[in-house]
């Protein structure tokens, strides 16, 4: 949703006393740097705002919310530009991505990350101690971004449940300026909201979490020919359901294009890519997956024991950004007639030119309340799935309606509360709808959080949470608004 007054215009006599307190760079459109500043990693979600900083360490955050804050202009946030949301036109964008220091203390089976860290970091550090953080999937993602939104790890979910579950501490710049350390005995309220409420209290600096003591997991994919669809799907749903908490499985329709990252027998082919990954021994984890093996030639397994710091190698994700549209849904249940309806939709009949559409089985652990609770939204889902049309800029119309044909294909068994790590821009546009994907109830509070920190909504540049105002949604967020162009999210594929 985009705000309908005039954006607003900086010049360098308004912006010299900011300069002066930031170390990092502090960038108007048109001067240098400023558009690799901006960048995001969906070249499709540009952002354009008024003033671009490049913060440096916390203090440089705090300057810029200060300054943002006296002339009401609106806050953006960018840590790696997975899911940039809206264009910030006329808004502060605080990129956060230089404060990316990586710690782990293995006695205390803990990690702090600072707000513009990537998985990636994570695995290596982590992983030098024989330790597996619940993350996602391509590394490139951001940590904090993850947590904020819930983060269901396709290894560990199942097992330990959202990544937001664990978060011990977590420090923010609120709208004040103030920095903060919330936990669950500091400030219990914000605490609960910022571990499923995104960003819309203020800008994280730094996250601390549990790690788990796994060093190694057993796991790859099978690739079957797109001609095996029908089969492989209707096997699979019915295999996946009997798998253990500590065994997770997906599968991808999956269209590759030809291009050097992707392995050379699924360049530019139509393949049903079946995901396991198996916490349990070696040997019971291949009894478990052999009906799988059997049911059709593979074209490529890559099955085998890895390190957890390799986990990103479970799936083919672009390693350099590239322009892409998404759409996610998530369902109470997945009958044979959903699989149809899949198949007419996605399969190599179809037509379709959506490159990769995951279906994952929820369940376990992330269905369960967590020992502290937290605001994520979407834990009664079964199954989410998560579709994607990229590379080629000139057909996101027809990306968008393929994914809109393939959302009202599954609305029969769709549910309106949704994981905020899986929406695109043009979800969630307006507080009506933003109440239903989080339910009435945890809106509610989660908009009377907002009201004691963030009153005037400077934190909108989002899926936004309004302040709640008198019992109702804050006037300034209901006016016309209009949906912008699909982005990428933060949890993992």
């Amino acid at each position: 949703m985009h705000d309908t007054a005039a954006p607003s215009v900086l010049n360098r006599s308004d912006t010299a006393n900011l300069v002066r307190r930031v170390v990092g760079p502090a960038l108007l459109p048109g001067e240098e740097g400023y558009q690799s500043e901006c960048a995001t990693f969906n070249t499709m979600s540009t952002v354009r705002p008024a003033i671009a900083v490049g913060a440096t360490s916390v203090a440089d955050v705090q300057a810029a919310v200060r300054f943002a804050a006296q002339r009401d202009l609106p806050i953006a946030v960018l840590a790696t530009g997975h899911q940039m949301v809206r264009p910030a036109a006329g808004a502060m964008l605080i990129n956060i991505s230089r404060i990316n220091a990586v710690h782990v203390e293995p006695a205390r089976n803990l990690a702090r990350v600072g707000g513009g860290s990537r998985w990636w970091q994570v695995l290596d550090e982590a992983g030098k101690y024989g330790l597996a953080p619940a993350g996602g999937t391509p590394p490139t993602v951001g940590v904090v971004g993850y947590h904020l939104g819930g983060g269901a790890s396709p290894i560990l979910g199942r097992t330990y449940g959202y990544a937001a579950d664990h978060v011990q501490a977590i420090e923010i710049v609120t709208v004040d300026g103030k920095l903060h350390r919330v936990t669950a005995s500091s400030e219990p309220d914000l605490f609960w909201a910022l571990r499923g409420g995104k960003g819309n209290f203020g800008v994280v600096t730094y996250l601390e979490f549990t790690v788990f003591p796994i060093k190694r997991f057993y796991g790859g994919g099978l690739f079957f020919a797109g001609e095996h669809a029908a089969k492989v799907l209707h096997t699979w749903r019915v295999w996946v359901a009997s798998l253990p908490e500590e065994m997770s499985s997906s599968i991808c329709f999956l269209r590759q294009p030809p291009l050097p990252f992707v392995p050379e027998p699924l360049r530019g082919q139509f393949v049903m890519h079946v995901r396991f990954s198996s916490l349990r021994p070696q040997e019971e984890a291949e009894r478990v997956l052999a009906p799988m093996r059997q049911i059709a030639p593979t074209v490529l397994d890559t099955i085998t024991e890895l390190p957890y710091r390799k986990a990103g190698s479970l799936f083919i994700d672009p390693p350099a950004p590239v322009p892409w549209v998404e759409r996610a849904t998530m369902l109470r249940d997945l009958p044979g007639g959903a699989v149809d309806a899949l198949l007419s939709m996605l399969g190599p009949d179809s037509g379709t030119d959506l490159g990769f559409v995951e279906l994952r089985p929820l369940g376990g652990a992330l269905e369960r309340p967590p020992a502290v609770p937290n605001a994520v939204a979407g834990r009664s889902a079964r199954w989410s799935l998560f579709g994607v049309g990229g590379g080629r800029p000139d057909l996101a119309p027809v990306f968008q309606e393929q994914l809109s044909a393939l959302a009202n294909a599954l609305a029969p068994w769709a549910q309106e509360e949704t994981n905020p790590n899986l929406l695109s821009a043009a979800q969630g546009s307006t507080p009506e709808e933003m109440r239903a994907i989080y339910g009435g109830e945890r809106y509610d509070r989660l908009a009377a959080i907002k009201k004691r920190y963030d009153p005037r909504n400077l934190f909108r540049m989002n899926h936004n949470i309004a302040p709640m105002a008198n019992g109702k949604l804050h006037p300034q967020n209901v006016r016309t608004r209009r949906p912008s162009t699909p982005t990428t999210h933060e949890i993992s594929r």
